[in-house]
């Protein structure tokens, strides 16, 4: 495609966090929305679009250029092979990228025999404080990097109503905050500092009204003798006004200096041995999800997509998420570091 082509774009799916899905392509210049698709048809027509509740049709009669698959991993693998039965070439795929890592291979190899692009919709990398900390560790002006911490704490995950009014289906879970909420963490370590050489994790169940574990701490070493360690418990909370924003706090360390990120999306720099910090982000503004990281991912693939700029988390790339994921619960299993 030339720079100057308009991108139809489908969309497949129409609950909770699609919202900001059809906000952010409803923003974008080159692309023209064509559809929504949703097994409860309601939904779908409440987008506005022209409503569906079969996505063969919807591809028949809009013609989509890129389907967006905003659904629960149980539903990703139908979806994406009936797009590319229909000759659908582009994909962005929510993640956790389908069931298991069986079937995220089994999926990614039937694409690109088919000749089409997925893309994982993993947004976090994408958030503005995440770009922001890669610069300065790409500058090196943190000198040895030592120790990435994240400590995630967004206080919804207490009582026998957690999660219902937002996405219940997460209460059904097995796996839970590994599968679902760690993975971003995993990418974000990967995107930060490369893929990790192995994993330590204990997990834990905390809440008895939901299927799979809630809290838990995993240990990351990664070259260079950095570590990388994900504090996650979805029962406490941080200090935010809105606790999704980032979701936690982090902290990165180096023999020059270190960063945090603070609950309102800003980003700190303090110099070793120093006794202040300077703000080198400003708080986040944004009033919807994450830095607004739906829009800069869209973004990103639109670009790509019509101007050939190199795109991040293709499918390919991305099984190296789910085989990090399975090496956590295989240590979590076991109670032994895995080498990856």
């Amino acid at each position: 495609m030339t720079q100057q082509e308009t991108l139809r774009v489908a969309c497949m799916g129409a609950g909770y966090f699609s919202q900001f899905h059809y906000g952010s392509w409803a923003r974008m210049d080159r692309v023209q929305l064509v559809g929504s698709c949703n097994r409860d048809i309601d939904k779908a027509e409440a987008t506005g679009l022209p409503a569906y509740d079969d996505l063969s049709k919807m591809i028949a009669e809009q013609s989509p250029d890129l389907l967006d698959v905003i659904l629960p991993p149980v539903a990703h693998a139908e979806a994406i092979r009936t797009a590319l039965a229909l000759g659908i070439k582009w994909i962005i795929c929510q993640k956790p990228f389908c069931v298991d890592l069986a079937e995220a291979r089994d999926i990614t190899a039937e694409a690109e025999l088919a000749g089409a692009t997925i893309v994982v919709h993993e947004n976090f990398r994408f958030q503005p404080w995440y770009r922001t900390i890669k610069d300065v560790l790409d500058r090196g002006d943190l000198g040895d990097l030592h120790q990435v911490t994240f400590r995630m704490r967004p206080g919804d995950g207490q009582g026998p109503r957690a999660y219902l009014d937002r996405q219940p289906y997460f209460q059904q879970m097995e796996r839970f905050l590994v599968h679902e909420t760690a993975v971003h963490w995993v990418d974000t370590f990967r995107y930060l500092l490369g893929n990790p050489l192995s994993v330590y994790a204990d997990l834990r169940q905390m809440n008895p009204d939901i299927a799979g574990e809630d809290a838990g701490l995993i240990l990351f070493e990664h070259e260079n003798g950095v570590r990388a360690i994900f504090d996650g418990n979805r029962h406490l909370d941080h200090e935010a006004d809105n606790l999704r924003r980032t979701m936690g706090e982090a902290l990165i360390e180096g023999t020059k200096g270190s960063i945090e990120l603070k609950g309102d999306g800003s980003v700190w720099l303090r110099a070793f041995g120093a006794m202040e910090s300077r703000c080198i982000l400003p708080a986040d503004t944004w009033d919807g999800f994450g830095g607004d990281c739906v829009h800069a991912l869209q973004s990103h693939v639109v670009a790509g997509i019509l101007d050939g700029t190199p795109l991040e988390n293709e499918a390919a790339d991305y099984l190296a998420v789910e085989t990090i994921e399975e090496a956590i619960y295989s240590s979590a299993a076991t109670g032994t570091k895995v080498i990856l």
